[in-house]
């Protein structure tokens, strides 16, 4: 077996130790090669011994031959000069296809279409069995009417206008007109453009293709017992429609990252802030609706078992509660912060007072407080000023995190908590018509919170709990930490110079 070739120890050449390694690793092969006998008793014949042979001149000069030995280690590897070596071929690049504006903002809001009113197509179908009617034609007409109910369309009846909207199925249409705008903006390659006239392009499109969509189901619904009028929804289309696509082009096109960056500091926190008080309210609210639904489930037990319509019906009539649970959550927070909520005309449940007639059978109303709070109402009026700190709290957090600097400065920590509180208050207020309307000429035609009263409340607690709340946070919170020096990454070993030959 052949042994690979010495390693001189002087020697620093990755490319001859490499050599070796791989003459080490062969494998030896025997090669049957056929040998030929030699015969034993072939004669010899005898050499000269005394054959004169020529002199041979030692003292010839010779002639020395200059080899220069170049030891290879590290540092003349990297010396090397590269040689660019041509890649592969590589067929061209094709363009992106990119489908026009009119057709991609077509397809997505026929799709948002489909996908809002067939839910409440199927709900009303089953509360319709209450009345001991069905079919697939009433149902789909009934559902079309309810459809421009969750857009805030009134619509008119024998016994007035209804105009009482499930905030549940307006929060889906905006939704899925945000999937719609997202959609539309990946489709005409308008992603991460951060052009703010894609976003409009995109939003305007949708909001248009939505308001047409609107009149057209108006007309069909206008008719016989109902009565709606088709530039009503249109507006009312086009505002919601406008309102969602533009949330979805503002991620895909990633415009609203440039406005922030254009947005002053106090001004960017104090719409962040408010925001997420108000959402602290909302969520309150919510879960004041849910334990007080849940303390009233023997009630509203009997409520669902009184229709005597079967398992159909008693499903149709939750999910319509439920679908009137967003507007129980905002009249929750309304009961927070103070002003309260209408159930009628001349009606008033407040923390501290509750006036109200005769309410229609429904479960989710047996939530409803028999009376004033008392001195537990004086603790609930805490939840909304908790909710303002607590977002006052995160805001100086989020500086200390965001921030290069030990500490956020007091004008940018006092200017977010206090204008917190307008933002919050514009939210609310804006929530707070939205889940008003009437159910009819009579008693019932006023429902829902005051939106002014609301608003003007909670732009004033929110802003001087947000305030607080930042100064707390600022004083006594934890301090930002320093970044940490990045740990050095593994150094390269260093070239050992090559040892002079003996």
């Amino acid at each position: 077996m052949p042994t690979p070739t010495d390693r001189p120890d002087d020697l620093d050449d990755p490319f001859a130790v490499a050599e070796a390694a791989q003459v080490s690793a062969r494998e030896t092969v025997p090669v049957g090669r056929p040998t030929e006998p030699v015969e034993r008793d072939r004669p010899t014949e005898p050499v000269e011994r005394d054959r004169p042979t020529e002199p041979v001149e030692r003292d010839r000069p010779t002639e020395a031959v200059d080899h220069q030995t170049v030891v290879v280690g590290d540092k003349g590897l990297g010396e090397r000069p590269t040689v660019k070596v041509p890649g592969q071929r590589r067929p061209p690049a094709r363009p992106a296809r990119r489908a026009p504006l009119p057709i991609a903002v077509a397809f997505a809001t026929l799709w948002a279409t489909v996908l809002c009113y067939i839910p409440v197509a199927a709900v009303i179908g089953l509360a319709r069995t209450l009345e001991g009617e069905g079919g697939l034609g009433g149902a789909a007409h009934a559902g079309l009417a309810g459809w421009l109910l969750g857009h805030g369309v009134p619509i008119g009846t024998s016994i007035g206008p209804l105009g009482l909207p499930p905030l549940l199925l307006t929060f889906l249409v905006i939704w899925r007109l945000n999937r719609a705008g997202l959609h539309v903006t990946r489709a005409i390659g308008a992603r991460r453009s951060g052009r703010v006239g894609d976003t409009l392009l995109v939003g305007g499109g949708i909001a248009l293709m939505y308001s047409l969509l609107g009149s057209v189901a108006a007309l069909a619904v206008d008719g016989k017992g109902t009565e709606v009028v088709p530039a009503r929804a249109a507006i009312n289309f086009f505002v919601l429609g406008l309102i969602g696509a533009l949330a979805g082009a503002l991620r895909g096109t990633d415009a609203l990252s440039a406005l922030a960056r254009r947005t002053p500091g106090p001004l960017r926190a104090g719409l962040r802030t408010g925001v997420m008080a108000a959402l602290f309210v909302l969520a309150a609210g919510a879960a004041v609706t849910g334990l007080s639904v849940a303390f009233g489930g023997g009630q509203a037990a009997d409520t669902i078992s009184a229709y005597r319509t079967g398992v159909a019906g008693q499903a149709g009539i939750t999910l319509l509660s439920l679908a009137y649970g967003g507007n129980a959550a905002v009249w929750a927070a309304a009961y927070l912060l103070g002003p309260g909520f209408a159930l009628g005309t001349g009606s008033a449940i407040r923390l501290t007072e509750v006036t109200a007639g005769p309410l229609p059978t429904l479960p989710l109303l047996a939530g409803l407080p028999d009376g004033p709070m008392g001195a537990a109402g004086a603790v609930l009026l805490t939840v909304p000023v908790l909710a303002g700190m607590a977002a006052g709290w995160l805001l100086v957090l989020r500086f200390n995190r965001e921030g290069d600097r030990a500490d956020p400065p007091w004008s940018l920590v006092a200017g977010g908590g206090l204008l917190a509180g307008p933002a919050a208050g514009l939210m609310l207020g804006v929530l707070c018509r939205a889940s008003g309307g009437p159910l009819g000429d009579g008693r019932l035609a006023t429902i829902g919170p005051d939106p002014w009263q609301v608003g003007l409340i909670a732009t004033a607690v929110i802003g001087v709990s947000a305030a607080i709340g930042a100064a707390a946070a600022r004083t006594f919170g934890p301090r930002p930490q320093a970044p940490r020096p990045q740990a050095p990454g593994p150094q390269a070993p260093r070239p050992q110079a090559p040892r002079p030959k003996t």
